[in-house]
């Protein structure tokens, strides 16, 4: 991506993908442990409960679904937050 943003996110969640077992595992700021995907929002919310502009960045790779990616893009939607979508420069 060529695009560059200025909002700093307190939080990161990162999908990796697994398509040789056509499975996917998040982890949240860079934790090696996965997490559920219901284990996201709550956790997500928690750490943005008391910023004044919550954003959250999400990680993946071009391989990774885009229905993984919308599916966290919609927790964002449903808690008011914003979301950066987190790519390697060009």
């Amino acid at each position: 991506s060529t695009g560059q943003v200025t909002a700093k996110a307190t939080v990161s969640v990162s999908i990796k993908h697994y398509p040789e077992r056509g499975t996917v595992s998040y982890h949240i700021n860079g934790d090696q442990t996965p997490v559920s995907f219901d284990e996201i929002e709550p956790a997500v919310c928690e750490v943005l409960a008391e910023e004044d502009d919550p954003t959250f960045s999400i990680y993946a790779d071009e391989t990774v679904p885009v229905k993984e990616v919308v599916a966290l893009m919609n927790i964002a939607k449903h808690n008011h937050f914003k979301v950066i979508m987190a790519t390697s420069p060009e």
